[in-house]
């Protein structure tokens, strides 16, 4: 009986899973059912509305992008605010200088070229700052006793050559006992003749003068040069050693790294030099990474260079090229050199011998006339001296532009106007040569004189050189001209006794800078007091009697203070223009030169 049973369970159980299986099918077909019906009236049939809401979408998408515009708008204008472009070390510096390289050794090199790049490679025991006052470089100090005679120079501690050796007062002693040595052949050997120079102790030297000479600290300037590399060259060697040209060692802002020379044909070569900072330069390590100094034989390839932005600066040239307007960054610094540029009359012999016919040249000119045109900010030369300098004395300038009072200084002399408007006296006409250097503002500057002059019924007949015809022509003995516009280097110190005493006037001087060869025992006494006196009070009353007889005597008619041109392509911080005393001096802050900028954080 149970077997019959348990199959009808088996049976009922089966049918109630199945009921409730068919029923779970049931269910979930209809949430199906009610799930479609959901997305269909949830999803489906909205869709369509959303083309409604695109406007609402749009302006909301349209306000969210103007948020993210703004939020970076603040960001770079903060950015701005707390950021400044400001100068910061490296980059490469080239120099674009007109000539060629010859020569590194301070104690030989006369060029541009060459003064150039040894300047920046040997260091003095003075310098000049950007005051165009004399302070120390290598020298910490000095001083010289009541006598005026006895100079002492301490010099700073630590000092060392660039190859890494100790500079001493030894090197000092060395390089002036070369200078003073004829072996050497130095062109510095003149101004250090019956001067003795000792060395006190490592770093102490002194200088024994025969006499007095208050002009002495500005000849401590020339860079000195290391005993231990030179020592062992003979003196007639030392001109033509290679430490001149491929192996110098100073002690200044740079150190010789090499040369490249490009160019077989001498007026188109190029010449490179390449120099690094010298990181234990006594007036801190420079901020350029390196310093190219780019020297061309060609004036038009110098300014083609610059032209095609390969320079960041240039020396040499004596005007802004027209065609260079479109360097759009082009920075002309004009620094006024102690220089003074005259019209020097020849006055031991021909026309100009006559004082009277030299005064009467003088108020024939107006100056004032010529220096507004020149172009460039700078100072009228009214007498030997500069304005500013010990013993300038406005009392005793030349006379000024008069041209009534000049004609009838000719007519009192005796020059009188023929019918072609020259002025002649007993058969000879009053003209004259004028020599000058071939460059636009000597050309502007004589035309100007020429013009000036012809209405005092005077000819003037210039002659325009090259630099070298004219340098070889001022330095014949026989100083063949009638009278020459040249520009004379005074420097800081009023001494001018090279270019005015009788005895530099001699055919047997050094050097026969008296162009004017101008003669006059007043003068010549109170040239030689005023350089033997200290005291500025005292060196001023002393040159009084010199200023007076220049002024009467009119051996010269001064006109103003030339410059040094120097362009840039877009600023070099560091850079300033300021007074100097000879080219180089725009070096006297290179160790802080910068050309690159960069965005800092304030």
């Amino acid at each position: 009986m149970q077997g019959p049973v348990h199959l009808m369970q088996f049976r009922l159980i089966r049918l109630r899973f199945r009921r409730r299986l068919r029923k779970g099918q049931q269910q979930v077909e209809g949430l199906g059912q009610q799930a479609e019906q959901q997305f269909e009236q949830h999803f489906f049939r909205r869709f369509g509305r959303l083309a409604q809401v695109r406007r609402f979408v749009i302006s909301w998408v349209l306000l969210l992008l103007i948020l993210i515009g703004a939020l970076v708008t603040q960001n770079f204008l903060l950015s701005g605010y707390f950021q400044t472009l400001k100068a910061v070390p490296g980059g490469i510096y080239k120099e674009g200088v007109l000539g060629t390289f010859t020569n590194a050794n301070p104690l030989y090199a006369t060029s541009e070229v060459d003064s150039t790049v040894s300047h920046l490679i040997f260091a003095g025991l003075l310098t000049y700052n950007e005051k165009n006052q004399l302070v120390g470089d290598l020298a910490a100090d000095y001083t010289v006793d009541s006598k005026g005679s006895l100079y002492t120079v301490h010099l700073k501690p630590h000092l060392t050559w660039q190859d890494g050796k100790p500079l001493t007062s030894a090197d000092v002693v060395f390089t002036y006992q070369l200078i003073q040595n004829p072996d050497t052949q130095s062109p510095l050997q003149a101004g250090w003749q019956g001067i003795v120079v000792t060395a006190i102790d490592p770093l102490t030297v002194t200088f024994k003068l025969a006499s007095p000479l208050a002009s002495f600290p500005t000849n401590l300037t020339n860079g000195l040069v290391p005993q231990h590399l030179l020592s062992g060259i003979p003196l007639t060697e030392l001109r033509s050693a290679e430490f001149n040209t491929v192996k110098p060692v100073g002690a200044g802002p740079f150190a010789w790294q090499a040369i490249q020379v490009t160019g077989s044909d001498p007026a188109l070569a190029q010449e490179q030099i390449a120099l690094l900072p010298f990181e234990k330069y006594q007036g801190g390590k420079p901020k350029l990474q390196q310093f190219v100094v780019h020297a061309f034989a060609s004036h038009s390839q110098l300014v083609k260079a610059f032209g095609a932005n390969q320079l960041n600066g240039v020396e040499g040239l004596d005007s802004v090229p027209p065609n260079l307007d479109h360097i759009t960054a082009l920075q002309t610094h004009n620094l006024l050199l102690t220089a003074a540029t005259m019209v020097f009359f020849k006055t031991s012999s021909g026309v100009l011998a006559d004082s009277k016919l030299r005064s009467a040249l003088v108020q024939g000119v107006d100056t004032g006339a010529i220096i507004n045109q020149l172009g460039y900010p700078t100072h009228a030369v009214h007498e030997p001296l500069l304005i500013g300098q010990v013993g300038y004395n406005p009392a005793y300038k030349q006379a000024g532009y008069n041209l009534k009072a000049a004609k009838a200084l000719l007519d009192a002399d005796g020059w009188l106007a023929a019918s072609n408007g020259i002025r002649s006296k007993g058969g000879q006409a009053l003209a004259f040569n004028l020599v000058a250097v071939d460059t636009p503002e000597y050309r502007f500057v004589v035309h100007d004189l020429e013009k000036a002059w012809s209405r005092l019924g005077v000819q003037l007949r210039p002659q325009f050189l090259s630099s070298a015809d004219f340098q070889s022509a001022l330095s014949q003995h026989e100083h063949d001209y009638d009278a020459v516009l040249y520009g004379i280097s005074i420097g800081i110190d009023p001494d001018v006794f090279v270019y005015w005493d009788s005895s530099q006037a001699d055919i047997r001087s050094t050097n026969r800078l008296n162009l004017s060869e101008y003669k006059n025992a007043t003068a010549d006494a109170a040239l030689e007091a005023g350089r033997t006196r200290l005291d500025p009070a005292l060196r001023t009353i002393k040159y009084k009697p010199f200023l007076q007889a220049w002024q009467q005597d009119n051996p010269a008619l001064g006109l103003y203070q030339p410059r040094l041109l120097y362009l840039t392509d877009g600023t070099v911080v560091g850079l300033n223009d300021h007074t100097v005393n000879t080219p180089t001096d725009r070096f006297s802050n290179v160790q802080n030169w910068e050309i690159r900028q960069a965005k800092v954080t304030n």
